[in-house]
């Protein structure tokens, strides 16, 4: 049976996920990040994966699979440019 998550063990999940890599954080702002993970777990129980809040699905598997949070922001022009993942969680250090 899989562990479902909670807010408080996704956040702690996210905290190590920062903690494993040194270029990157979870955001400061605690309201923004609250938003977030409220919307990957709207995302889950929709459509069964805990989706970047800020993409939008094609409704393909293995177009949603990519979207699965922590997406691989490093590539994405976002980070790159501003710093930060698309929907803002994570941000460079």
């Amino acid at each position: 049976m899989m562990e479902r998550h909670t807010q408080e063990s996704l956040l702690e999940s996210f905290e190590r996920f920062c903690s494993d890599n040194g270029s990157f954080k979870l955001n400061p702002d605690k309201e923004h990040v609250d938003f977030v993970i409220d919307g990957l777990f709207a995302n889950e129980k929709a459509h069964g994966l805990k989706l970047c809040p800020c993409r939008l699905r094609d409704g393909s598997k293995e177009r949603d699979l990519e979207l699965i949070c922590p997406c691989n922001f490093f590539s994405q022009k976002t980070y790159i440019e501003e710093g930060r993942c698309w929907c803002g969680l994570f941000v460079k250090k």
